[in-house]
């Protein structure tokens, strides 16, 4: 599991340049950076909702139960 300050990091770059935030977390030649690459094309603001989005929710352990971040 990443850290509080990898996370703060990995979404401080995803606001800057959104691809770079995912490919930090997911890796050069995964669906969730693609996505994010296109959407940053077609528009920045889509392109930072979705890069938080597979930051946050999409970047847990695939071994840990998701969870809240409030729980």
């Amino acid at each position: 599991m990443a850290s509080r300050c990898e996370v703060f990091l990995e979404i401080l770059l995803a606001i800057l340049i959104p691809p770079l935030g995912v490919f930090f977390r997911h890796g050069c030649c995964s669906c969730e950076f693609l996505i994010c690459l296109i959407l940053t094309l077609l528009g920045y603001i889509p392109g930072i909702i979705y890069a938080i989005y597979a930051i946050v929710v999409r970047g847990y352990d695939q071994d840990e139960e998701w969870r809240p971040l409030t729980a």
